[in-house]
């Protein structure tokens, strides 16, 4: 029998249990909130890809899917090791599933810091570090931070 993962444990069956982007989040921190959709999205983006297509997974990836979604439930929840599990994640996705890289959003490299900067170039590092001391600032100032407005300004997607 087929097993997938979804954010709620394992689920035999065919691979579908897409998580909905707005579900769980229950925090009122839009930097936050922004990270753990982009996790949902990666999540659901990847089930479309070979080898998490495949009507049987392997063992690997059965247990990469279902650490994925504990992390979702981590990250949702400020549980004490999300970080450390993030970049535990983020760095075996990139040695196990080169071929999948590039379905990495970038800001998870940012947002879990630690071993995952090393696979972002300086200025991309720059880039996201203006971006948090700009949050900073106006979180400091009691002023609100739309971060994805922010982020788009600076990507320049949006002007």
């Amino acid at each position: 029998m087929n097993k997938i993962f979804n954010i709620y444990g394992i689920v035999s069956g065919k691979i579908s249990g897409l998580i909905k982007a707005t579900e769980l989040s229950q925090m009122s921190n839009n930097y936050h909130d922004f990270h753990i959709d982009l996790l949902k999205q990666t999540y659901n983006h990847i089930l479309q890809f070979t080898p998490f297509c495949q009507e049987e997974l392997s063992t690997e990836e059965s247990e990469f899917l279902q650490l994925f979604s504990e992390l979702i439930l981590q990250t949702t929840e400020f549980q004490e090791s999300y970080i450390e599990n993030g970049q535990n994640l983020i760095t075996r996705w990139i040695r196990s599933y080169p071929e999948l890289v590039p379905l990495l959003p970038r800001d998870l490299l940012f947002f879990f810091g630690g071993d995952c900067l090393h696979f972002m170039p300086d200025e991309e590092l720059q880039l996201f570090q203006k971006l948090d001391e700009k949050r900073y600032t106006a979180e400091s100032q009691g002023d609100t931070f739309e971060y994805s407005r922010e982020r788009a300004i600076a990507l320049g997607l949006a002007h």
